[in-house]
């Protein structure tokens, strides 16, 4: 008869062990909600993402006020403007959607949660590019930089704590933070997009911010095949001042996260994408899967590969099954 010495199933025997023995636990202050919000008085729902909706100012003012009620760390907020050009004229006017959101949303929440912006120029361009373009179509680096110092002047005076610099120009953290520290907002924290590959998984984030791109992104986000590339770029963010570097798409690129979160002095954050919450949504409405047990395990696995926080679409929910989960 065998019978082992080393028996590591006695730490999983009953739901108390497992508890004490658990390696990850997740908390609502490590989650981070994305809200979308739309110039007009209706909120609209996304088609391609059950359960999350363009936001108008009140509906924001809700949604902000439910998330803090909920003891979540943050709200990132996606500005949906009804106009827009070539230089994205509307991210930087005190009067367009994302920054009059973002003085709604201070003012609702004040510092219950920390209010963010993304900044980035692709909301507000008509050809839905996150930089200016140059007269060869291709996207200016350095011209689209004047145009990220300027939303952040206009996101940190409309109250932003954090900016999240999505657009993956080289040098864009640099900038910002010298632009910001010359104006007198050295207090501003960087969120830096560090390692923002080139994805599939963005589909239903277009449908959310009714992009106008044609064609791709890939000669300035990442090469879904580089790794180091990821590390590298992240590193680069911290050396030029970043005060948060961030993964982006989350599950695919657990190995990024996991080296990067390895190295880094600063936090590291992740972002479980439009695509990811979509396709756990969609099975779940199948009867597939278990939806509540797969996004658990979808966010806790982000959380185990390194990262300090994550932006979800659930964050909402999730945080109050944490909390019901705490108070059993």
């Amino acid at each position: 008869m065998i019978n082992p010495v080393i028996r590591p199933r006695r730490l999983r025997s009953t739901p108390a062990l497992r508890r004490l023995a658990s390696e990850t636990r997740l908390h609502p202050a490590e989650l981070v909600l994305p809200l979308f919000v739309r110039e007009g008085n209706d909120s609209t729902p996304i088609s391609s993402m059950p359960g999350v909706v363009q936001h108008s100012l009140d509906g924001a003012r809700r949604a902000v006020a439910e998330a803090a009620a909920a003891g979540i760390g943050g709200v990132m907020l996606f500005g949906v403007p009804t106009v827009r050009d070539a230089t994205g004229t509307g991210a930087t006017d005190p009067d367009g959607i994302l920054n009059a959101a973002t003085r709604a949303v201070v003012a609702e929440v004040g510092d219950a949660l920390v209010v963010q912006t993304d900044l980035c120029l692709d909301e507000f361009t008509d050809h839905g590019h996150c930089g200016v373009l140059a007269a060869d179509g291709s996207v200016d680096n350095d011209a689209t930089l004047l145009r990220y110092n300027d939303m952040a002047l206009a996101q940190a005076e409309a109250g932003s704590a954090l900016l999240g610099l999505s657009g993956m120009m080289d040098g864009q953290v640099a900038s910002v933070r010298a632009t910001l520290d010359t104006a007198g907002y050295a207090d501003t924290a960087v969120l830096a997009y560090s390692a923002k590959y080139a994805s599939a998984y963005y589909g239903p984030f277009r449908e959310a911010v009714q992009s106008t791109l044609v064609g791709d992104r890939r000669t300035y986000q990442l090469d879904p095949a580089n790794r180091r590339e990821g590390v590298r770029e992240a590193r680069i963010d911290i050396d030029e001042g970043a005060d948060v570097v961030m993964v982006k798409p989350a599950g695919s690129y657990l190995d990024v996260l996991a080296e990067v979160a390895a190295m880094s002095e600063v936090p590291v954050w992740a972002y479980q994408v439009s695509g990811e919450y979509a396709m756990i949504e969609a099975a779940a409405a199948q009867g597939w899967i278990d939806r509540r047990r797969a996004i658990e395990e979808s966010v806790l696995s982000i959380r185990r590969a390194g990262a300090d926080a994550i932006l979800t679409y659930w964050a909402v929910e999730l945080a109050a099954w944490l909390t019901e989960t705490d108070a059993r």
